[in-house]
């Protein structure tokens, strides 16, 4: 009798079309059955011989991205995989966290052969240029799946339960074919619904959204950041598989960023040692920024790279209250600098800096 509801329940989810329905209800089957006369195992051969979404498939994904009704723009920015410019840096946990969820949707099968499933959603949430958006493209061009980001401005309308019908546009589209979506800025459609000033119109659409998010196929990749996680719903949490916190960068991680971001061109490691601690507290996207903006300095004025960076260090110091410019010296002195050297480019005078020592 089991047999038959399911068999029922296979045809109706072949007669609507939907085939990342129709690939999520065999994964579950292939979970329940796994070991039973290998069944599971024929179950799993049809997924790995399933056609893939490829290029046609995905040009004309872009031309049926969803649009506002009124607006007539679209819902979301589509990307393709690609390979990115560096190779980001994150700190250990979310570096093991991030290959973690790569490894399961790779290995997928293997996890339903044990009767498992593979992650399928995760909420990052972080201080803003920690790499909660890069690590979205980065997923993407590892599973070579496009990317797709909601458009906050296209999707939030004025129009009473406009709103909602746009997020449900945006996920019954993802749904239809191998993509990663991104809800970027999610505190801005999951607001806490015990917020008093929130309207009932906002309280709606996160119960919209927690409807969607049950809602979303395991064969899918469903991402989610925010900067704001005090204003989230709190039942948003628990839709989401993996919940990583993104921090910024520690002194050895800026070391390492200003390797990856300094590409081919060197950088004595004096001052590179004095970079790090003078970034200390900033966000891997400033930090990019800032070298990505000295390089072009140096080849537009023809200046050399070392030159142009010992500017930019006595210049960042100066800027500093004194006490944060002796606690550099003395920590670049530990490092191996002499007092003459981490005077010179803090401006911290070499009396002041003895005198710090022996504190």
């Amino acid at each position: 009798m089991e047999y038959c509801e399911e068999l029922y329940h296979m045809a109706r989810l072949s007669l609507t079309g939907r085939r990342q329905d129709i690939l999520s209800y065999i994964r579950r089957l292939a979970r329940k059955y796994a070991g039973d006369d290998g069944l599971d195992n024929k179950l799993l051969g049809l997924l790995k011989d399933a056609p893939t979404e490829e290029s046609p498939i995905r040009g004309a994904a872009i031309t049926s991205i969803p649009v506002d009704q009124d607006s007539r723009l679209n819902l979301v920015r589509y990307e393709e995989p690609k390979d990115l410019d560096f190779n980001p840096i994150w700190n250990e946990a979310v570096k093991g966290s991030l290959d973690q969820f790569i490894n399961e949707r790779k290995k997928e099968y293997a996890l339903i052969s044990a009767g498992l499933s593979p992650s399928k959603s995760m909420l990052c949430h972080g201080t803003p240029g920690v790499g909660k958006t890069l690590a979205a493209r980065w997923i993407a061009n590892k599973l070579n799946r496009p990317l797709l980001t909601l458009d906050l401005s296209a999707v939030i309308s004025s129009y009473l339960g406009r709103t909602g019908i746009n997020i449900r546009h945006v996920l019954d589209y993802a749904k239809g074919f191998d993509c990663v979506l991104m809800l970027d800025e999610l505190d801005a459609i999951a607001k806490r619904r015990d917020d008093s000033g929130e309207i009932g119109e906002l309280k709606r659409l996160v119960t919209v959204l927690l409807q969607e998010i049950d809602d979303w196929p395991e064969s899918g990749v469903l991402l989610a950041a925010t900067n704001h996680p005090s204003l989230l719903d709190p039942a948003v949490w628990r839709r989401f598989d993996n919940v990583i916190e993104f921090v910024g960068p520690d002194i050895n991680d800026i070391s390492l960023v200003l390797k990856e971001y300094l590409g081919k061109q060197n950088l004595d490691d004096d001052k590179r040692l004095c970079l790090a601690f003078l970034y200390e507290g900033s966000s891997y996207s400033d930090i990019h920024r800032n070298i990505l903006e000295l390089r072009r300095k140096a080849i537009l004025a023809n200046l050399d790279l070392n030159d142009v960076f010992v500017e930019h260090i006595k210049q960042q110091c100066a800027e500093l209250p004194k006490k944060s410019r002796k606690t550099i010296a003395t920590k670049l002195i530990s490092g191996g600098y002499t007092q003459r050297k981490a005077s010179e480019l803090t401006g911290v005078s070499r009396v002041t800096i003895r005198k710090s020592l022996n504190e």
